[in-house]
């Protein structure tokens, strides 16, 4: 049997987890390179399909490139809350990036050629996504436990982000990703504080064997709740 982690490194990972937070305010400081490089192979440490690794992050340090991100973001921002309805006011009171004040700015995208790789994909093409957001995620959990803040930015129009990144045809951006220095991580995540939604219970997002009923007409499916200790 495989030996688990001591309980002090156990107990580290899953903080980790918990205190995780998408971060919109930051300090413009600098972020140590040996941190950065750690980050990045964190990153390129993740699952992928295939072992295909899917991932290419751009790392900008053009100043008008950030610039023109940002730009890109902002028209977004705006067009999303336009479609928001009744919520238009609600969300353009959020603050949704921190692209200018970061310490490093990255972006995340999909390989070119992919369709090469079928191992894993030939029925779940979307399968080479959820690959890359498995790196997101090891570079988001490593950067909380060096104690930096990280924020995933997904307002942009995806043609406007390929054509400034001048990415070859195939390749698509996923995700602009803030990374820096903050003053202090939100207790919870910032969108629960700001009411404008809230974490599910664990008990509506998991069940046995089948959909529950429900959900689903006609279903036997049993959601854990009603599972009793054996």
């Amino acid at each position: 049997m495989a030996k688990r982690f001591s309980d002090p490194d156990r107990a580290a990972v899953y903080r980790a987890i918990h205190e995780r937070r998408d971060m919109r305010h930051f300090v413009s400081d600098p972020v140590d390179p040996v941190v950065l490089k750690r980050l990045l192979d964190a990153a390129h440490h993740a699952p992928s399909v295939g072992f295909m690794q899917p991932w290419r992050i751009a790392r900008i340090t053009d100043a008008s490139l950030r610039a023109a991100l940002h730009a890109a973001v902002e028209r977004e921002r705006l067009n999303t809350a336009d479609a928001l309805g009744k919520r238009r006011d609600e969300f353009m009171k959020l603050k949704v990036e921190g692209m200018l004040e970061c310490g490093e700015l990255l972006v995340m995208a999909l390989m070119d050629d992919r369709e090469k790789h079928i191992f894993g994909r030939r029925t779940l093409p979307e399968m080479d996504l959820a690959s890359v957001a498995c790196a997101i995620q090891n570079m988001w959990l490593a950067a909380r436990a060096e104690g930096l803040g990280m924020g995933w930015v997904s307002l942009f129009d995806v043609d406007e982000v390929r054509t400034l990144l001048r990415m070859p045809a195939g390749a698509r951006p996923v995700g602009i990703l803030c990374l820096g220095h903050v003053d202090a991580f939100y207790d919870q995540p910032m969108l629960e504080t700001e009411r404008w939604a809230s974490r599910m219970p664990l008990e509506a997002c998991v069940f046995e064997n089948c959909w529950p009923e429900e959900d689903a007409p006609g279903g036997d499916g049993v959601n854990v709740s009603t599972v009793k200790d054996a």
